[in-house]
């Protein structure tokens, strides 16, 4: 029994063994095998591919701007006197000539009631020195008086018909003073707000005005420009002037507050050419018809100008890499045995407004192919096997 024992260990020992083998070596024949096409480098991947063409775009910037409506009136009173009326409420529309306020102040009225009063008072005058006159004249054909006596007439004639008109001049001038008792709009516009409120004392050395009115017919929109933004500007548009490269300006369009586009494109009307020393920009301006007056004065919004680009070579941004500051894209090449390889190209961008794509300035060519997808991988002279896909259709402006 001693003896079974031992040689009985030795046989199941020796059969984990053979066991062991068997599974070391098919682990091994299964890792040369089924992993060989996901670790060998040697082997050749799939790439999607791009093929670079020429294109047109428009390419978009945003600046923010303030919109102001084309005339801001102010209201002020010329006259002293408390507000009586107020026929308009803040933010209503008004029109050329609609009355605003009356303002309370008896004294101008008194002033023409005195004016009228004075008038009536030099006709009578003037009436009395004619009667000298025709009574004078008769005599003085028939030697009776002398002729300078006539003369002292009508002299005196002339002086009443003076204060007369001196009496109309102080009635008109007291209609007129009257008339700023009424306050009208010298504008169709927006009424702003009104700080004033009926039985205010007013004066025409106030330092608030009674209300403003804003024109919004037409718009402006103010944006700047910073310093770098203004020379490429400069360089990049035909004209002379500065007033000549902004006749030759596109269209701009207006973003409003609520991110939509509103429907009605403007013009850059003007820009003020020296740059402002406290912010480093250069201030431009903007109109946009506003018919419907929904642009209102004190408003904010983004003036989007556009830069249409003809044959311009567009890449996700997604194909490319950035590396010590410059930016680089993998095009299909040839390597030493004439087999598609992977080769890094230094290129020069613009970025799209959306974010997604580049435009290629320098670096491409039309009729290269990027490779679009699995650049983290590739190295230069990797061979691979391109698959041309199609660039999706992006939208450079709204």
């Amino acid at each position: 029994m001693s003896n079974y024992l031992p040689s009985f260990a030795a046989a199941l020992l020796a059969l984990v063994s053979v066991a062991a083998c068997n599974s070391n070596k098919k682990e091994g024949a299964a890792g040369k095998g089924g992993g060989k096409d996901k670790d060998d480098p040697k082997v050749v991947k799939d790439y999607p591919v791009l093929v670079v063409r020429p294109d047109t775009v428009t390419l978009y910037q945003d600046y923010p701007a303030t919109i102001q409506g084309q005339q801001n009136v102010e209201i002020r009173p010329k006259v002293d006197g408390y507000v009586e009326s107020i026929y308009v409420d803040e933010g209503a529309s008004v029109k050329k000539g609609q009355r605003l306020f009356h303002i309370s102040a008896p004294q101008y009225e008194q002033d023409v009631r005195t004016a009228r009063a004075g008038i009536k008072t030099a006709e009578a005058d003037v009436n009395t020195a004619r009667m000298g006159v025709a009574k004078v004249e008769p005599l003085v054909a028939r030697n009776i008086i002398s002729k300078y006596e006539l003369e002292g007439a009508r002299y005196t004639l002339q002086s009443k018909l003076a204060a007369l008109a001196q009496a109309r001049a102080t009635l008109a001038n007291a209609l007129t003073n009257l008339g700023y008792t009424d306050l009208t709009s010298p504008v169709n516009g927006i009424v702003g707000s009104i700080p004033n409120k009926i039985g205010s004392l007013v004066s025409s050395t106030s330092t608030d005005p009674l209300t403003t009115v804003s024109s919004t017919g037409n718009v402006y929109a103010y944006f700047s420009l910073s310093e770098k933004a203004l020379l490429d500007f400069t360089r990049r548009r035909p004209g002379n002037t500065l007033q000549d490269k902004l006749a030759k300006v596109p269209d701009v369009r207006l973003v409003l507050a609520d991110g939509t586009l509103y429907s009605s494109p403007g013009r850059v009307e003007t820009a003020i050419g020296q740059v402002n020393t406290e912010t480093g920009a250069s201030s431009f301006r903007a109109i946009f018809p506003n018919p419907q007056g929904l642009l209102r004065s004190g408003g904010s919004g983004s003036v989007r100008t556009l830069r249409p680009m003809e044959n311009a070579l567009l890449i996700p941004q997604s194909a490319t890499y950035e590396l010590q500051g410059k930016r680089f894209a993998y095009v299909v090449g040839r390597d030493s045995a004439n087999q598609p390889a992977a080769h890094a190209v230094d290129i020069t961008v613009t970025p799209t407004p959306d974010g997604g794509s580049f435009v290629v300035q320098k670096g491409l060519k039309a009729g290269q192919q990027v490779v679009v997808e699995g650049i983290s991988g590739l190295k230069e002279g990797t061979k691979i096997r391109p698959k041309v896909v199609k660039q999706a259709k992006t939208e450079m402006a709204g």
